[in-house]
C-alpha cells in the first residue's frame, strides 16, 4: 500500500511515554494558524509503501516503549493510516502503546475508527489554538484532548489526562543527518526562532518536526 511519510525517527522522548519511534504522516489541510509543521503540510510527497515503512519500524519495535505517530494529518490517509496500525499491531509486544496525533475533533474521528480492525490506544487530538495556554503534557496548546481508547491506553495514560507539563524550557530530541538536524518535542511558544537561529550559527539547516497541530519541532 503507498502512504506518504515526512520522517521516520527513533527514540522520540517527548511525545508520549518512555523511548518511542516516531512516524509522521506528509500532508494536512487543517492549516492551523501558527502550526510550525508547515513543511508537513504539501500533499504528495514523501510516496512510500507500508513495507518499506515497516522495514524501517520493525527493529526499533525491538527496543521501544511504543510509536507515536503524528504529521501532517494522519486522518487524511485513513486507509493507510489503518493498515499502518495493523501492521503495528502484527510485531508489537501486548506492553507497548500507540499514540495517534490529529488536529481533528474525537467526535468527526471516532465514526471513521470505529470499523477499523486495529486502533491507536491514546490519541491526541483539536486543532492547534495559539491563542490557547500550553500547560499540558504532550498537547501543543491546552483544548487539545488526551484520550486513551484501550485498557492498554488508559492504564498508561489516565495518569496523565491533566498532567502539567514539568516547570522550565520543555525538552527536545534533536536527529543529526548529515548537515541538517531534525527536531522532535513541544517548544515553547516563541522558542522556535531563536532555536533556528542558534542552529544556523552552528552551521546546521533546521526543518521543523511536529506533533500534530502543535509547536512542535
Amino acid at each position: 500500500m503507498r502512504i506518504f511519510v515526512s520522517r521516520l525517527h527513533f527514540p522520540v522522548t517527548t511525545l508520549g511515554l518512555g523511548r518511542r519511534a516516531g512516524l509522521w504522516f506528509q500532508g494536512c489541510s487543517l492549516h492551523c494558524p501558527g502550526c510550525v509543521s508547515a513543511d508537513t503540510w504539501a500533499h504528495g510527497l514523501g510516496a512510500t509503501t507500508l513495507e518499506a515503512v515497516m522495514k524501517t519500524l520493525t527493529p526499533w519495535l525491538a527496543e521501544a516503549d511504543g510509536v507515536t505517530i503524528s504529521g501532517g494529518e494522519p486522518m487524511e490517509q485513513p486507509e493507510a493510516l489503518e493498515e499502518l496500525l495493523a501492521a503495528l499491531r502484527s510485531g508489537m509486544r501486548a506492553d507497548q502503546d500507540v499514540l495517534l496525533y490529529s488536529g481533528q475533533a474525537w467526535e468527526k474521528i471516532a465514526p471513521q475508527m470505529a470499523s477499523w480492525r486495529q486502533g491507536p490506544d491514546a490519541l491526541i487530538c483539536d486543532p492547534f489554538l495559539q491563542s490557547s495556554a500550553q500547560t499540558l503534557m504532550w498537547r501543543g496548546s491546552d483544548n487539545q484532548r488526551l484520550v486513551p481508547l484501550t485498557a492498554l491506553g488508559r492504564r498508561r495514560y489516565e495518569p496523565w489526562l491533566h498532567a502539567l507539563r514539568e516547570e522550565g524550557p520543555k525538552a527536545l530530541d534533536l536527529f543529526f543527518d548529515g548537515d541538517s538536524v531534525w527536531m522532535a518535542g513541544i517548544p515553547d511558544a516563541g522558542s522556535l526562532a531563536a532555536l533556528q537561529q542558534a542552529l544556523a550559527a552552528a552551521g546546521f539547516s533546521s526543518t521543523t518536526s511536529a506533533a500534530e497541530h502543535s509547536p512542535t519541532l
